[in-house]
């Protein structure tokens, strides 16, 4: 389960009715959700919730480095509370299930210093793609 709740009391983060229940809706492994997801399960508990308001404590996470966006296909964001624990994605090619994987090893000692170009490399984005068990 990821930590997003726990971490936002420590940060004394103003927890309305609305923001509380965007961040439960958030809170959990695997969770990669659009805005519209994550609007649609926070109306299932909080049926007055507007869109808007979704999307601007989405952005207040993002900005805040609690939440990440993660963009698997090219098209739709989604939202990833385990903004803390360095991990890569695994994403079926079928259905767009995503998982959070974590390989051994550091991806960024795989490029040699004479493959980065002179760059200062200050992150790493791996996407492993395939089938998941249902899709296959």
């Amino acid at each position: 389960m990821s930590d997003l709740l726990e971490r936002l009391r420590e940060r004394g983060w103003r927890m309305t009715s609305q923001r509380r229940v965007v961040a439960e809706v958030l809170d959990g492994d695997h969770v990669h959700y659009t805005a519209d997801e994550v609007h649609a399960r926070a109306a299932l508990r909080l049926p007055e919730i507007s869109r808007a308001t979704v999307y601007n404590t989405l952005g207040e996470l993002v900005a805040l480095g609690e939440v990440t966006e993660v963009c698997t296909d090219g098209r739709a964001r989604r939202y990833d509370p385990n903004a803390h624990r360095p991990h890569q994605h695994l994403v079926c090619s079928g259905c767009g299930t995503i998982r959070d994987v974590h390989p051994l090893g550091d991806p960024l000692a795989d490029l040699p210093a004479a493959g980065r170009f002179g760059f200062t490399v200050s992150g790493v984005e791996v996407t492993y793609r395939g089938l998941c068990p249902a899709c296959a």
